[in-house]
C-alpha cells in the first residue's frame, strides 16, 4: 500500500481532507491513481457521462495597466503608443458576432486603467445590456473591482451592487494565481492582496451574484502554498456557497519578465485530481485547454474534470505569453466524444442549455479574422 492509498480512500468515502493530506498527494508521483479517484469524486457529483462547454467570448476591452505584474505578456503601461481602449461600438460588434453563432456568455476584462472613471464601467454595461439583453456578463476580474472601488471612492459593497445592477451577471475568478501573499508580492506586488481578491469575490456572493475561482501553478510557489490556496477557497466557499467552479492552469513564462520552467502536463493533471479530491464543496472543475492544448484538456475530463470551458471565441492575454490553442465548437464536440463523452452547451450557470446526441453538430463556427 503506498502513502497515498488511505488518502484516496479517505476522499472516496467522502471524508474532507486536510493540509498533510494534500502535501502527500502533491509529494506522490503517483498521477494516474489520483487521476482514477478524482474521476469516480467526478461521477458522484455528475453521475451522467456529459461533458459541458460554453459558447463565449473574451474581449479584453483594454490593455492598459498599472499593476504591472511580472507574468503578463498582454499589459501595457500607461502613455504607451499601443495602449487602447475598445470603443462601445467595437465590444458591440464583437457581442453581435458572438451572439450570431449562438453564444451565451461574454468574458470581458482589461488591466487596472489609472484613467477610466467608475461611469466607465456601468456605463458599458447598460449599453450592453440595452443591446442584448440576453448575454451574461461574465466579467471583471476582483483587481478590476478593487480599482474601480479606488477610483470610484465606494464602498466595495456598493461598488459590486452598481455593476450588477447595471448588468454585471457573474465574476470570473482571474488574478487568484496563487492565494499567498508572499508568492504575490514576488510575482505582482501591487496586485493586493490575497484578501483582496477574497473580499471581492465573498462580497459578490453575498449579493446574489456567481463566481469561479482559479489557480495558476507554476511560479515557484511550494506545495504548502497550493494546499493553502485550495483550502482558502474551500473554507470561502463553506461561508458563502457562490464559486460554481474552479479551474486551475500553468504559468506561461513566454515573453514574459518572470522566467520560469514552463510546467508540463503531468504536473497539470495532478493539480486538476488533487483539486476535485480536496475541494469538497465545489461542483464544476474546468479543463484548461487554452494553456495545456487540446490533448491535454481531454485527458483531464479522466482527471475529475466534468467541464471544457469556453470556447474563447477571442483570447488574448495567454496568447500574448505565446500559447494559443484555438478550438471551434465542432473540434469540442468532437474532443468531448474521443473523451467517451456526451458534449452538452451549458450557461454560465451549468444550466445544460443543449445536449448533442452522437454525430450532431453545430450549424456554424465563428472563424477567426487574423
Amino acid at each position: 500500500m503506498s502513502k497515498i492509498d488511505p488518502i484516496i480512500e479517505r476522499a472516496l468515502s467522502g471524508e474532507r481532507l486536510g493540509f498533510e493530506d494534500g502535501i502527500a498527494l502533491w509529494e506522490s508521483d503517483e498521477i494516474e491513481k489520483m487521476g482514477w479517484a478524482a474521476d469516480r469524486i467526478m461521477k458522484k457529483w455528475h453521475p451522467e457521462p456529459i461533458t459541458t462547454f460554453v459558447i463565449g467570448r473574451n474581449i479584453n476591452y483594454s490593455n492598459v495597466c498599472d499593476t504591472y505584474c511580472r507574468f503578463c505578456a498582454f499589459y501595457r503601461r500607461p502613455g504607451s503608443g499601443d495602449g487602447y481602449v475598445l470603443s462601445n461600438e467595437e465590444i458591440l460588434q464583437k457581442i453581435r458576432e458572438t451572439v450570431d453563432v449562438g453564444g451565451t456568455e461574454i468574458l470581458m476584462q482589461g488591466g487596472t486603467h489609472p484613467d477610466l472613471p467608475f461611469e466607465f464601467y456601468t456605463g458599458l454595461l447598460r449599453e450592453i445590456k440595452k443591446h442584448f439583453p440576453d448575454i451574461t456578463m461574465h466579467s471583471f476580474s476582483p483587481a478590476e473591482i478593487m480599482r474601480m472601488k479606488k477610483v470610484s471612492r465606494l464602498p466595495l459593497e456598493e461598488v459590486i451592487r452598481r455593476l450588477k445592477e447595471a448588468g454585471l451577471d457573474s465574476i470570473p475568478g482571474g488574478g487568484a494565481e496563487i492565494l499567498d501573499d508572499e508568492i504575490r508580492r514576488k510575482i505582482s506586488r501591487l496586485k493586493g492582496s490575497w484578501r483582496d481578491w477574497m473580499n471581492v469575490m465573498q462580497t459578490a456572493h453575498r449579493l446574489g451574484m456567481s463566481t469561479t475561482a482559479t489557480m495558476v501553478i507554476g511560479f515557484g510557489e511550494t506545495f504548502e502554498q497550493r494546499i493553502n490556496h485550495l483550502l482558502r477557497i474551500r473554507q470561502a466557499q463553506d461561508e458563502t456557497k457562490g464559486f460554481l467552479a474552479f479551474i486551475v492552469w500553468t504559468f506561461q513564462p513566454d515573453n514574459t519578465n518572470l522566467k520560469r520552467e514552463k510546467l508540463g502536463p503531468g504536473d497539470y493533471l495532478k493539480s486538476v485530481a488533487i483539486a476535485r479530491m480536496m475541494l469538497d464543496n465545489i461542483p464544476n472543475i474546468q479543463s484548461s485547454w487554452v494553456t495545456m492544448g487540446a490533448e491535454t484538456g481531454k485527458k483531464s475530463l479522466q482527471f475529475g474534470c466534468n467541464d471544457f470551458g469556453s470556447t474563447m471565441i477571442e483570447e488574448n492575454v495567454v496568447s500574448a505569453a505565446g500559447t494559443s490553442f484555438k478550438l471551434n465548437t465542432n473540434l469540442i464536440l468532437q474532443l468531448i466524444r474521443e473523451a467517451g463523452k456526451t458534449p452538452a452547451q451549458r450557461n454560465t450557470k451549468y444550466e445544460i442549455l443543449r445536449v448533442f446526441r452522437d454525430g450532431e453538430y453545430t450549424e456554424r463556427d465563428f472563424v477567426m479574422q487574423n
